[in-house]
């Protein structure tokens, strides 16, 4: 791989467990390094998404802080089964809204902030699976809607709860998602959107597929990174080898280094549906850690 940016595909240490954990900063989930030329260190961050690429490394450019509400219920996995989404069919929303979030247990509902009114819920078949689903839900005031179950993919070596640069396996744990950005013109999207040559990326991920596109659109997820500045930003308020970087950015048909990617289209679709106001958050997991 040519590029090696801290993004999802190139797993940097990050502490996955840090949505677990309260962390050292404000009242945010936790979020998930190499530091090169400022092209090359965006690189870094981009291609740590991609998959097995070695160009400066940016561990994981959304990892940056744990700034995604650290709180007693940002600290868990969440999501449920691969592929159910509050009783819908793939590539369907739903019709009528559930009382809670199918496949996300106590704990990891606990997780989630009690002003969230969207979450992505991201779920793994196992631990060691790089093919996920993802759906968004919307509190509708009277329980959660899913929307479609979109198909993604994960870490090469799937999970983890205690997560490190380069071990090349996504943090299990429930983070805000506060910035977006990407190398195509902001779609119209609610949330800051940063757009900046920095996303190029090129080279190969680890089943030879080329990377070129997959930072076309991203959203941070704010794994040891801090909220509220670009993704590409390389602050890591839990240290370099937490990792970070750690995004949703588009699928390159491939697994990643520690990110979640969606194809392009829903990527695009979750820029435009996700807002602010109804403080958005990530679900990330394997099926059995999102059930606790």
């Amino acid at each position: 791989m040519a590029s090696s940016i801290d993004c999802p595909d190139r797993a940097p240490r990050a502490v996955s467990g840090a949505a677990r954990r309260p962390s050292a900063g404000p009242v945010r989930l936790r979020t998930g390094v190499w530091l090169r030329a400022v092209v090359l260190v965006v690189l870094a961050v981009l291609t740590g998404c991609g998959a097995g690429s070695d160009t400066g490394a940016r561990d994981d450019p959304a990892a940056t802080g744990s700034t995604a509400r650290e709180h007693p219920s940002a600290t868990a996995p969440a999501a449920g089964a691969p592929g159910a989404a509050a009783g819908t069919a793939q590539g369907r929303p739903a019709t009528e809204a559930t009382a809670v979030i199918p496949g996300l247990g106590p704990r990891t509902r606990a997780w989630i902030p009690g002003d969230t009114r969207q979450v992505v819920v991201v779920t793994g078949r196992d631990r060691n699976a790089n093919h996920s689903v993802a759906v968004l839900y919307r509190h509708t005031g009277t329980g959660w809607e899913a929307g479609p179950v979109w198909p993604a993919r994960n870490a090469l070596r799937g999970w983890t709860d205690d997560h490190w640069a380069g071990d090349l396996r996504s943090p299990i744990g429930v983070y805000s998602l506060s910035d977006a950005g990407g190398l195509l013109p902001d779609p119209g999207t609610r949330l800051p959107y940063d757009r900046s040559d920095g996303f190029a990326v090129s080279g190969t991920g680890f089943e030879g597929e080329p990377l070129e596109g997959s930072f076309d659109y991203v959203v941070a997820i704010d794994y040891n990174r801090e909220p509220g500045t670009s993704p590409l930003d390389l602050t890591r308020p839990l240290g370099a080898d937490r990792g970070g970087g750690i995004w949703l950015h588009v699928d390159h048909d491939g697994p990643t280094q520690g990110c979640v990617s969606l194809t392009k289209q829903h990527m695009r679709d979750l820029l435009l549906a996700l807002d602010p106001a109804l403080h958005p958050v990530v679900v990330m997991g394997d099926a059995a850690s999102l059930r606790e």
